[in-house]
């Protein structure tokens, strides 16, 4: 036996639109806001709202949950005012960092820094480090060997090490004799990301380091023992990475080997594990 319908029911059965399936809220964008240029405060806002009013060197702002696609960043100092615009996705982590030029009383610039935040293997460390500090182009030795040379301001790497300890000095670029800077040791902790930023200019004695660390998950991963250098302003043989944390000295100045750290990392270039470029 067939069932009737009313044609009036009917119509109405027909016309009723589906349910839309619920939407879910885009994952937003982490963003953090550093303020590296010494000797003033400066006011921070995003998309024309005001996150801070006097942020002062060695400020970190955020993280700031933005909604993933383009936001203008302001930052306004007693005289000067910079603007910059900053394109994320959902999800994402990035730094955004006010900073002085290589050259001297340069006006201050902004450059941003994507945060790698993968998963990491056993017993390994990340580190971020990027030279944002007025300070000429240098070279630098790891263990006594120098392995990276002529790292300008603006410049980082990134990359996946050993977690223990490593001693590294600065050097003038092409010159030998003392060190400017160390050597010093520096320990890194297993599972962690740290985004380093050298600032300041040694002249005036304002150079120091900013940095924050957070944890990342792990994926199983081999511990490496070597790094490829690669080919752009780098020795020509691997080099052997960090030594044992047995040789770190706790007394050593966490802030200035931080420093020596930035400089030494930011200019591996082309390697398996390393890689290297020039902030947006």
């Amino acid at each position: 036996m067939h069932r009737i319908v009313p044609a009036t029911l009917a119509a109405t059965l027909v016309l009723l639109p589906l349910a839309a399936p619920a939407t879910a809220a885009p994952t937003p964008a982490l963003v953090t806001v550093i303020q590296a240029v010494p000797g003033t405060t400066v006011a921070v806002a995003v998309d024309g709202r005001q996150v801070a009013r006097n942020a002062a060197v060695g400020d970190v702002l955020g993280p700031l949950g933005l909604t993933p696609g383009r936001h203008d960043i302001s930052f306004t100092g007693a005289d000067f005012t910079v603007d910059s615009t900053l394109e994320v996705g959902g999800g994402e982590a990035s730094d955004v960092v006010l900073h002085l030029p290589a050259e001297v009383d340069g006006d201050p610039v902004v450059h941003s820094y994507d945060a790698p935040t993968g998963a990491i293997g056993p017993g390994k460390a990340r580190v971020l480090l990027a030279h944002t500090a007025t300070v000429p182009p240098a070279d630098v030795q790891v263990d006594g060997e120098t392995v990276f040379t002529n790292i300008a301001n603006g410049e980082f790497a990134d990359a996946d090490v050993p977690e223990g300890s490593i001693e590294v000095a600065l050097l003038p670029s092409g010159a030998g004799g003392d060190p400017i800077l160390g050597p010093l040791d520096l320990s890194l902790a297993a599972g962690t990301l740290s985004m380093v930023y050298a600032y300041g200019n040694p002249r005036d004695g304002s150079m120091a380091v900013i940095a924050h660390t957070e944890e990342l998950a792990p994926d199983g991963s081999v511990v490496p023992t070597r790094i490829d250098t690669g080919s752009a302003g780098m020795v020509d043989d691997a080099v052997t990475t960090f030594a044992s944390p047995a040789t770190h000295d706790p007394s050593r100045s966490p802030v200035a080997v931080a420093l020596l750290l930035v400089l030494a990392a930011s200019v591996a270039a082309g390697g398996a594990r390393w890689s290297r470029s020039r902030a947006g």
